[in-house]
């Protein structure tokens, strides 16, 4: 039988929970100018953990296992660093300079010849195409300006980039070597009879937040990589930016995919065009993405303990980086995650209470005289 919980211990629960939520905005607000390279070693820390944990049944001391794990983490970014991230920024900012005449070689295919074979109704409507893509274009040009801007302005500036750089791995490294005493220490801190429920609300953050921190970011690095390789071997012009691209958006479901399949078949249709042959590679790149994606990586990787919706999520970034910028988008997952758990939990409670299942208040009513109505 369900425990009923009675109003007060339902209220006093919330306004915990409510005041530990405004204390943890507060510290944002707070701090937010300092917190990106521990938030970043707290993240690589808890993201490690399960290796160090792996490595520890196998033998190693834990300052072994963190030593290893490092290591072999800050040579994988190394050659990432000098190999793929070079090649990315490179044609990040050749694609940019190339993009209106992109536009215009993509404008000029929709007015050529091969637009016979689009629906009339479709070629009747080319002209407001171009014109609309230009303006567009403008606009969007000056969208990602804006927010390249602001990035770089609400803390993404040249310290900020070093002491990540210097910061983030000793963070790492402690929070890492001491992550099962500090998870001790904070159990041992909660109220013994509060301690079966705040484990399970925590058991239950730590299996959404690491099923999207874990599962989900080795997905998208994985997509990256497939999408990238693939589309370079095909020739694609800038296919390791658009690859890796729409690898690292792909958290949110199909967004990734369909904007990474819009960009390469457009490049693909500038590029190659009238030899479809190779534009039907590249979009056979995606649908194989997204075959591999749905029925072998996201059942392995990520499985159905996430329970973030996609809005949700949206929502939890765009806000998040409104408020504490790049800072802002490290934390909107992980808060996401406990806050949707938060959430259920409380509702889980009221369900429960006798606020609930109060049974209903009657009220006599007095029968009145029937009165006839006024005509009018």
């Amino acid at each position: 039988m369900a425990t009923i919980f009675s109003g007060k211990g339902l209220r006093r629960q919330a306004v915990f929970w409510a005041a530990f939520f405004v204390l943890f905005i507060a510290f944002l607000f707070v701090f937010s100018s300092i917190l990106l390279p521990f938030l970043a070693g707290m993240a690589l820390a808890y993201f490690l953990d399960p290796i160090a944990d792996r490595l520890e049944k196998w033998g190693l001391s834990r300052m072994m296992a963190t030593i290893v794990i490092l290591v072999g983490f800050i040579v994988v970014f190394a050659l990432s660093l000098v190999l793929i991230i070079p090649i990315i920024f490179t044609q990040a900012s050749e694609f940019i300079a190339k993009i209106p005449d992109y536009v215009a070689s993509f404008q000029d295919f929709l007015a050529s010849p091969h637009a016979e074979i689009l629906p009339d109704w479709l070629q009747s409507q080319l002209p407001a195409i171009r014109q609309n893509s230009a303006r567009l274009l403008a606009q969007g040009a000056s969208f990602l300006g804006t927010l390249v801007q602001q990035l770089w302005n609400s803390g993404v500036a040249l310290l900020d980039i070093i002491s990540l750089f210097v910061v983030t791995p000793v963070v790492a490294f402690y929070l890492l070597l001491d992550w099962d005493r500090m998870v001790a220490k904070v159990d041992s801190w909660i109220p013994r009879g509060q301690l079966s429920t705040v484990r399970q609300i925590a058991s239950d953050m730590d299996s959404s937040i690491a099923g999207f921190v874990r599962g989900q970011g080795s997905l998208c690095i994985i997509l990256g990589l497939y999408y990238g390789i693939l589309l370079t071997v095909a020739g694609l012009n800038f296919g390791l930016l658009i690859g890796f691209f729409a690898g690292i958006i792909s958290f949110i479901p199909y967004v990734g995919s369909m904007v990474g399949l819009v960009l390469a078949v457009g490049v693909a249709l500038v590029q190659f065009w009238p030899d479809y042959f190779w534009v039907i590679v590249v979009a056979c790149i995606f649908f194989s993405g997204q075959f591999l994606e749905g029925n072998i990586l996201q059942p392995k990787l990520v499985g159905s303990s996430v329970g973030l919706h996609p809005v949700w999520l949206m929502f939890a970034l765009l806000a998040f980086g409104s408020l504490f910028g790049f800072v802002g988008l490290l934390v909107a997952v992980p808060a996401a995650a406990a806050l949707g758990v938060l959430v259920r939990f409380a509702l889980a409670r009221y369900l429960e209470s006798d606020v609930y299942h109060s049974p209903p208040t009657h009220t006599t009513i007095e029968a009145q005289p029937n009165v006839p109505h006024s005509l009018t």
